[in-house]
């Protein structure tokens, strides 16, 4: 009796601690998850984007909720997902993102990663705010995909290319609102669309990322979903 009392609180320490442990996924399609992976979002950079919002957009807000209309693809152009974690990660921009830094003192973000072997992990929840791309922040989803080195190689993986479609299909499944899949290098033409907010015309920066390749092989699995393209300038 002893030895069975033993054995069964033996057990229940591996299992609450195996429990504790694990790391919380949800599951979005067949063999296919979602790994939580927060990244900091405290109160300072709470603080930071209702300002963001305010000096950018010229709205003040009670909170960072957005109604999502777009997903919008990107790569890092940092091969290892741990590297770009910790960019991510601190709530204040760091020091060498100069190009970006007189807008505001607040850290990049996305609300998701994909990892080139198709791991997806969530950094933050998908209806908050995250500073991702200039003009339109306030309606997009932004998913980064590790890769694209030297922020010119065309080498995102077909292992990110189904992750990403999975990935599009469960949020627009989950917001209907979504309208738009964009690439990063096609931000520009949505300027003249109502969902563009940016109020200084002089803060852009020119962007290469995903590559024209990868965004064709996502929007070819995705035709069903009828997402739109940003317009075409004229």
């Amino acid at each position: 009796m002893k030895i069975k009392l033993q054995i069964g609180t033996f057990l229940s320490i591996i299992i609450f601690t195996l429990s504790s442990c694990a790391t919380k996924m949800e599951q979005i399609a067949p063999g296919m998850y979602i790994i939580e992976k927060p990244i900091k979002f405290q109160k300072e950079r709470m603080q930071m984007t209702k300002k963001y919002i305010k000096d950018h957009y010229g709205l003040s807000v009670s909170n960072i909720e957005i109604t999502p209309k777009i997903v919008l693809l990107h790569w890092t152009s940092i091969m290892d997902f741990d590297e770009t974690f910790d960019i991510l990660n601190p709530q204040k921009l760091i020091s060498a993102r100069k190009d970006i830094q007189k807008a505001s003192a607040l850290n990049v973000s996305a609300q998701f990663i994909v990892d080139r072997d198709g791991k997806i992990y969530r950094l933050m929840p998908e209806n908050w705010m995250a500073r991702h791309v200039i003009g339109l922040n306030y309606s997009s989803i932004g998913i980064e995909n590790i890769g694209g080195r030297d922020d010119i190689h065309e080498d995102l993986t077909p292992a990110q290319v189904k992750s990403n479609v999975a990935l599009i299909r469960y949020l627009k499944k989950k917001y209907p609102t979504i309208e738009y899949v964009i690439g990063h290098f096609e931000y520009r033409r949505m300027e003249s669309h109502p969902l563009w907010l940016e109020l200084d015309p002089n803060y852009r920066t020119d962007k290469n990322d995903p590559g024209p390749k990868f965004m064709r092989e996502v929007r070819a699995e995705i035709i069903d979903l009828k997402l739109k393209e940003p317009p075409v300038q004229k």
